[in-house]
């Protein structure tokens, strides 16, 4: 599968490129953790990196164009039925590519790694017709108490105090994911500009953004954006983030200086994506469990 990935890109023109596993800066991101370390003779904590996402977009400001990476990250407190601390992203970002075009690609891509399986033609659903079909809310005019019910009403019950997109994530997660891509693959797409990440927002209302992800088998296996090139918006969205992370206890990490120079500097208009190989091997080899596409996970490495 490794070696049909290479060939896919090849085929395209996209170069693989290696960027460093270890980094000064961290994900903001309050819903990923990051792993640290100390360097001898830094003088501050290192970060083992939980995407490649920052420093290929540094090479993509730096006019690499189209570039892809099959690399490990590591993210700290994933333990579980489809979650390991360490494992396997093929990341790749496309010049010129909005977020429609650049899912038409990953089903390519899936669609090759798993042959000679024929999967069928993928569904495109919105992230709010997801939340209605599956959970019965609106996702974008439900108050606090109707995403409570909701859960509720599904066996999902959470004595933590969550804010909005939480209690959506929660939703999201034990709800409607495990009832996506059951008998074809299925993006969901136009995320709440909330949860926009690093995407960039699309004109109209109620304000989207320009990501997606992917499912199959009610796995999610990859997450993508129309990737947002504007450094002074993404420094608002890294220091909102901190505050997220400030108000809930967790670490705060340096913002990666190097990556928002690199944006004010001019990034080239793309759409990227990272996919879980370790995922797409396990359904390949229709295993219920992440553990059974790895040779060594955190309980045996």
């Amino acid at each position: 599968m490794l070696a049909a990935a290479r060939e896919f890109f090849a085929d395209r023109g996209v170069l693989e490129v290696e960027t460093p596993v270890l980094s000064s800066a961290a994900v903001s991101d309050p819903q990923i953790e990051s792993l640290a370390t100390r360097v001898a003779g830094m003088g501050a904590r290192a970060y083992l990196c939980t995407s490649p996402e920052y420093a290929m977009k540094r090479l993509l400001a730096a006019g690499s164009g189209d570039i892809y990476q099959i690399c490990k990250v590591f993210r700290d407190g994933e333990r579980g039925r489809w979650h390991n601390p360490e494992f396997t992203l093929i990341e790749w970002y496309r010049l010129g590519y909005d977020d429609a075009a650049l899912m038409t690609e990953v089903e390519a891509l899936v669609g090759c790694l798993l042959a000679p399986r024929r999967l069928e033609p993928a569904e495109r659903l919105s992230y709010s017709g997801a939340l209605q079909r599956h959970a019965g809310v609106d996702a974008h005019a439900a108050s606090d108490g109707d995403l409570t019910e909701s859960a509720r009403r599904h066996g999902v019950v959470c004595d933590a105090e969550l804010d909005r997109d939480a209690k959506l994530d929660l939703l999201m997660g034990l709800v409607v994911g495990p009832r996506l891509g059951l008998d074809r693959p299925c993006f969901i797409c136009d995320y709440p500009a909330s949860q926009a990440a690093l995407a960039r927002l699309k004109p109209g209302l109620p304000p989207v953004a320009a990501r997606f992800e992917l499912y199959l088998n009610g796995v999610e296996l990859a997450n993508g954006f129309h990737e947002l090139v504007n450094a002074g918006e993404q420094r608002a969205r890294f220091t909102r983030e901190l505050s997220v992370r400030r108000a809930r206890g967790q670490a705060e990490s340096p913002l990666d200086e190097r990556l928002l120079a690199a944006l004010a500097a001019g990034m080239p208009d793309c759409a990227g994506v990272a996919l879980g190989f370790d995922r797409l091997v396990a359904i390949a080899l229709g295993a219920p469990q992440l553990a059974d596409a790895m040779a060594f996970t955190i309980d045996n490495a």
